[in-house]
């Protein structure tokens, strides 16, 4: 159920098919690269990227941070989104100290099966031989 905070036309999961900088053709490696705005338990995938999201509504569209894991170790940053032509969901997402990509989502269905959380980085020690 959306958030009263996050309008219809911004609320639910959305499909990331392109960046600007990082290469498309790994988007999808721990599967569909997405982004949700729903205001409970949003999360973001894409890459080796896991993450949480926290957004909110601005006069320029949805402004949001994550906090998640690149692979095992731990990174956060913010983004920001406005709805562009067809529909199409167009942004920024910035990694705290390091790369900025435009991104471009388009909306989808709630996935059935559920993003995983993001590993902490004393997994990466006991996934060892």
């Amino acid at each position: 159920m959306p958030s009263d905070l996050i309008p219809p036309e911004y609320a639910g999961w959305w499909r990331i098919t392109e960046t600007g900088t990082w290469v498309n053709k790994y988007l999808d490696d721990l599967g569909p690269a997405m982004i949700s705005f729903t205001g409970h338990g949003d999360r973001l995938r894409m890459h080796c990227l896991l993450a949480y999201v926290s957004a909110r509504f601005t006069r320029g569209g949805i402004s949001f941070t994550w906090e998640g894991a690149w692979e095992y170790d731990p990174m956060s940053g913010t983004g920001r989104a406005r709805l562009g032509k067809g529909g199409r969901l167009t942004g920024t997402i910035k990694i705290k100290d390091g790369d900025e990509s435009t991104f471009v989502a388009e909306r989808i269905e709630e996935p059935a099966e559920p993003i995983p959380q993001p590993p902490s980085y004393r997994d990466k020690w006991r996934r060892r031989w």
